[in-house]
């Protein structure tokens, strides 16, 4: 049986979603649960497998969010006349929790994902969701999904925070009400041998993933649809993946896919500028480990003729962390880097991200959050 939500007749209220026909979601666990037993860790991908429950958080016009409740996942209530699904006013979040080598369960830098969130809320006229509320939706859905977080070593849980505006409206304006939900998958590691492997890249002028002063920046649910097309052209024709040059120019580097984008030549690693692109939390990671190891990290218009003259290219991004490119065929000419092998400098960048997100050094930036604690 479906759950059926039930909002308070009192607008400022929204947020007291009632639950009904299911058992009551547990509350403030301590610790931890174990992985599940049932599953088969080791055939898990990144892919969809529901989990137990889910966060719900609601306000109207006139009122700010408070913290919402937990709920059994399923279908949510909507309006076909809602903004978000006639407009394409929505933004969401990708985040990924680990269960470490200390059997603790951590969220990787939430609060950065908190920022960016509201950021794009703004952008987009929606109301804040304050960082307590953010966290409390993360946090809790961990908290009472922990025993869907794989083993060590064995993948993540991955968490989707949403907002969007679910008020029902025909005229072209924001929302009157607004939802805030977290959801959750397990999702086993992106390279399934355990080992990185390089992937190849087709530059494309097909299609561009954003525009000067368009919503590239921001993490909307508008702009990944567009993209399919081109991708799955590119994916049928063996490529895994496309990079995006400006639109403007079509000259620059923007983003390999959803990724952001790196190339490393003589000490040097160079990113293509923000702006037009997200600012990714794994993208602002690596540019940190990296000058932490010594290496000079450069921002700046990326030209392609620079891209394709370096010793290493890799991307960055949640679901593949970092993801090293063996290839790039641009304009019918195939270039290989690192002689199609994962270079050292992405290998050394991957294991040190990968050993502070599973807790084998020291957290010394202080991005591990423990849900258990909050």
């Amino acid at each position: 049986m479906f759950t059926k939500l039930i909002a308070t007749k009192n607008p400022k209220s929204r947020n007291q979603v009632i639950s009904r026909n299911y058992a009551t979601a547990p509350g403030k666990n301590t610790a931890p649960s174990n992985p599940k037993e049932s599953v088969n860790w080791d055939e898990m991908s990144f892919a969809l497998t529901p989990t137990d429950y889910m966060y719900v958080a609601k306000t109207s016009k006139g009122s700010d969010f408070a913290k919402g409740e937990l709920q059994p996942y399923g279908p949510l209530p909507i309006f076909p006349s809602a903004t978000v699904l006639n407009y394409g006013q929505g933004i969401f979040e990708g985040i990924k929790a680990f269960r470490t080598s200390k059997n603790r369960v951590v969220i990787f830098r939430p609060k950065d994902n908190s920022t960016r969130f509201n950021r794009g809320a703004s952008s987009f006229c929606m109301p804040q969701v304050p960082e307590e509320v953010f966290l409390d939706g993360v946090a809790s859905v961990v908290r009472a999904n922990s025993h869907w977080v794989p083993p060590e070593g064995k993948g993540a849980l991955y968490l989707r925070p949403l907002l969007f505006g679910d008020g029902p409206q025909l005229g072209v304006r924001p929302s009157d009400q607004y939802s805030f939900i977290v959801w959750a998958s397990p999702v086993g590691p992106y390279f399934k041998s355990g080992v990185i492997k390089p992937i190849d890249l087709l530059v494309t002028t097909d299609a561009h993933r954003a525009a000067p002063k368009g919503s590239g920046h921001v993490k909307a649910i508008g702009n990944y649809a567009p993209v399919f097309k081109v991708q799955q052209e590119a994916k049928a024709n063996g490529f895994s993946e496309v990079i995006f040059l400006d639109a403007r120019f079509e000259r620059f580097v923007e983003e390999a896919g959803a990724s952001n984008f790196f190339c490393y030549s003589k000490n040097t690693i160079r990113t293509p500028s923000l702006g037009a692109i997200l600012e990714g939390i794994t993208r602002s990671s690596v540019m940190k480990l990296a000058k932490e190891s010594g290496i000079e990290v450069v921002a700046e218009k990326l030209d392609i003729e620079t891209v394709l003259k370096s010793e290493e290219v890799f991307c960055t991004g949640t679901g593949a962390s970092i993801t090293p490119v063996g290839s790039i065929t641009y304009k019918g000419n195939k270039k290989v880097f690192s002689n199609g092998e994962v270079g050292k400098v992405t290998a050394s960048l991957y294991k040190i991200l990968q050993d502070i997100q599973h807790e084998r050094v020291n957290d010394n930036f202080k991005w591990l959050y423990d849900p258990f604690k909050a």
